[in-house]
């Protein structure tokens, strides 16, 4: 064997062993713009065959139980929430709620047995809260949930606490000089495995804390004239880039899901899905900074993050690697307790569906 075929042999063994970590199994694409315009969305083959036991719907506990009978706030002592449901829904709803969340601790998770109408322990105030939001995000965010709507075992999965969260990170850091890294050069799931800042979060995912998302500009340069004006940062665009690599891998989908491969910036060229993802930002927030974050004083220390706020959400909590959560199986339409039929509280924040896509920042 000759040494020039050596080196071919060599080279060949070597890209082997390269790809050996790739995804090299059979994939499929599906085109959703123009010929040659690089729409096309890629999914692995085995994607479409295999069923994550974690996205699968979970049945109701029993037969829903028929409409009429006294309403909850009747029948059991400090109702704050379900009151105007009948008893035997109240029950039902109790029992679904008690599988989704905690299905080993039973009742006694949230209440004292020998005083159900007790809040001495925190997790009820908490549930109570969280009721709450379930059921202004099925009425007040329709934009982003549909009719689809949500349930507490959309985040919670069987868990007491929904495995896909976030805290603000600790503050400083002795490995580095100046023990800071902002956030940087700490590989995590969230952001992709990314180098980019892990505080993208905080920045963007926070009521009063968020700045705009999207950072392109009409002018190339750094420029403070109006109708050019530039004063984008690098490190703006490495926080909205922290973002999206957030969310491709949340919902298991590529950019051209939402965006226009041959331009990214006009929304008149996007798929409609993108006018469900900022509407989706914007329902995070009002989550985190409306129900959540204000819960701080109710949590115990060991719930809390390292900065002691309450563990938040964010598109993972929901969407668990696919674009619809639950494959978009509808669980609400069993449990109408969690969507009444007027609004609890709209989404007063975000402007008209029509008027959307010429106001998004």
């Amino acid at each position: 064997m000759t040494r020039t075929m050596l080196l071919r042999l060599g080279a060949v063994l070597a890209g082997a062993a390269l790809l050996g970590a790739c995804q090299l199994e059979t994939k499929s694409a599906k085109q959703s713009g123009y010929r040659g315009t690089g729409m096309d969305q890629i999914t692995l083959a085995s994607a479409n065959k295999k069923i994550d036991p974690i996205n699968v719907a979970p049945p109701p506990p029993y037969d829903p139980p028929k409409p009429g009978g006294r309403p909850a706030k009747e029948v059991y002592q400090n109702v704050q929430v379900l009151g105007d449901i009948s008893e035997d829904e109240f029950s039902y709803t109790m029992a679904a709620i008690t599988q989704w969340i905690a299905p080993e601790q039973g009742c006694n998770y949230c209440h004292n047995p020998a005083n159900m109408a007790s809040d001495e322990i925190y997790t009820k105030k908490v549930a109570r809260r969280m009721l709450q939001m379930t059921r202004n995000i099925n009425t007040g965010w329709t934009q982003h949930v549909k009719q689809t709507g949500v349930t507490c075992y959309t985040c919670h999965r069987g868990q007491a606490v929904p495995t896909e969260n976030w805290a603000l990170p600790a503050k400083g850091n002795p490995d580095t000089i100046l023990g800071n890294k902002n956030g940087q050069n700490a590989p995590m799931v969230s952001t992709a495995y990314s180098s980019l800042p892990n505080t993208a979060f905080a920045k963007y995912l926070l009521d009063g804390n968020s700045s705009p998302i999207r950072v392109q500009s009409n002018y190339s340069h750094p420029s403070s004239y109006k109708a050019t004006a530039n004063k984008t940062t690098t490190m703006e665009t490495e926080g909205t880039y922290s973002l999206m690599m957030h969310t491709s891998s949340a919902l298991g989908v590529n950019c051209t899901f939402c965006h226009n491969a041959g331009s990214f910036q006009p929304w008149n060229m996007s798929t409609p899905k993108r006018v469900g993802a900022w509407y989706g930002y914007r329902m995070v927030r009002n989550i985190n900074g409306e129900y959540i974050t204000p819960l701080a004083s109710v949590f115990p220390k060991h719930r809390l993050g390292p900065q002691g706020d309450p563990l938040k959400v964010n598109c993972t909590t929901c969407h668990r690697g696919i674009n619809k959560p639950l494959n978009g199986v509808s669980m609400v339409k069993d449990y109408p307790a969690l969507r009444p039929t007027a609004p609890m509280v709209t989404a007063a924040a975000a402007p008209a569906p029509a008027a959307a896509p010429t106001k998004m920042p």
